[in-house]
């Protein structure tokens, strides 16, 4: 698990219910602060909006020298709050690894972070954005040179 989203699930794991959904609400509100910045170019942009979501996503990725990849993410005002905070959290949590770390992240640990109960109430929107994120990186990979990515 990349480090810096072990920390994130840590926290998650061991604050009880109300206090988890809280901090699920405070980090929704923080999901703005990985949108795509204006005149940046980017490797891959896949804008869309999917049956699983109830609005627009945009997923904008960028792989830097040494292959780091860097996500920026673009919600439409539709998207509900527990898939702005996931969106949050994986931004947080992911961005700096290198492709193969996010391509290999096993789902088991949304639960951790989200609770079992809003799993089962929300399971297919959970794990929306985690899916879009690695679809951007397995389809950028072709696309970069070996010497910028680096050993795999």
């Amino acid at each position: 698990m990349p480090p810096a989203l072990q920390e994130l699930i840590d926290f998650f794991e061991r604050l009880p219910e109300p206090e988890r959904r809280e901090n699920l609400i405070d980090f929704a509100e923080t999901a703005s602060a990985f949108t795509r910045k204006v005149g940046q170019t980017y490797l891959l942009e896949d804008v869309r909006k999917d049956q699983e979501c109830s609005d627009t996503v945009g997923v904008f990725l960028q792989i830097a020298p040494g292959g780091s990849v860097h996500f920026a993410i673009e919600l439409g005002p539709k998207v509900q709050t527990l898939t702005r905070a996931m969106t949050a959290i994986l931004c947080r949590g992911l961005n700096g690894c290198q492709a193969n770390e996010i391509l290999s992240l096993p789902t088991d640990f949304v639960p951790r972070i989200i609770g079992a109960e809003l799993v089962r109430l929300r399971s297919q929107t959970v794990y929306y954005v985690l899916d879009r994120m690695k679809q951007a990186v397995e389809k950028a990979i072709p696309a970069v040179p070996s010497t910028i990515l680096g050993p795999q």
